[in-house]
């Protein structure tokens, strides 16, 4: 069996973000590294999963953007990958779900991926759109936000549980070749081993340079970044309690909260 991943590199949680002087992308985050994405993740250790249990599966992870983007596919070296894909592209910043997926598109569709994972959203753009885009674009099967995987090689499909509304679990059954979205599940992305750093820092990754369609690029084009403006400003009350109650009361009742 064969798996791909999608993985992406993004800014940590708590970095601070500022947009740069082009007004078209963020500039660099402070003094903090870029890591993978934390749904990416989860779609990495899946596939290790599926690897443990299935033999003779074998792993790719792949990655679209600049060379500099490459730590994210030692990173999923580090975790179990097999082997990892730089599709190279000559510029960073943003990129949209359609240039991504045209880029992805061109270097795997002539490698018979029997399963596709991608995290279900990006942390810098959180749009979900290249999960879904690559499965229509490489007529596989789909499902996002799922938490878990099964593989039944027997009969040639996968299940995949996810969560829908009410706090319930919905059981799906895809025919392979099939592309799924993941989220956060109870299967804790693993930490890579030491051995496994070092085998990953001298692995060498294999380089594509793709360029996506006239299509893709011309369908979206980002105007600029803008910091939100502060709309409204916070009111501190004063006093003892039941002027504070009275004057809170006031306030509910002005903006027809209370009548």
């Amino acid at each position: 069996m064969k798996i791909l991943v999608c993985v992406k590199q993004a800014p940590p949680a708590d970095a601070p973000i500022k947009i740069d002087q082009s007004q078209q992308w963020v500039s660099v985050y402070g003094h903090a590294l870029p890591q993978m994405g934390k749904y990416d993740e989860y779609a990495v250790e899946q596939a290790i999963i599926i690897k443990e249990q299935v033999p003779g599966t074998t792993v790719d992870a792949i990655t679209n953007g600049p060379a500099e983007w490459a730590t994210v596919l030692r990173r999923a070296l580090g975790m179990g990958v097999d082997h990892g894909i730089q599709a190279l592209t000559l510029e960073g910043g943003y990129a949209s779900a359609l240039k991504t997926v045209s880029c992805i598109a061109l270097a795997v569709r002539a490698r018979s991926y029997d399963l596709i994972l991608t995290g279900v959203m990006s942390e810098d753009l959180a749009q979900g759109l290249v999960g879904p885009m690559l499965a229509e674009t490489l007529s596989f099967s789909c499902v996002t936000s799922c938490v878990s995987l099964r593989v039944d090689e027997s009969r040639n499909c996968v299940y995949a549980e996810r969560d829908i509304e009410g706090g319930r679990r919905q059981l799906v059954e895809l025919a392979l070749p099939a592309l799924v979205t993941m989220q956060s599940s109870t299967n804790r992305p693993r930490y890579p081993s030491l051995s496994n750093i070092m085998r990953a820092n001298s692995q060498e990754l294999e380089v594509i340079t793709v360029e996506s369609s006239e299509d893709a690029v011309s369908c979206e084009k980002l105007l600029r970044l803008s910091s939100p403006q502060k709309t409204r400003s916070a009111v501190f009350l004063q006093g003892s309690s039941k002027d504070k109650a009275r004057e809170l009361l006031s306030i509910l009742r002005k903006r027809s909260v209370l009548h």
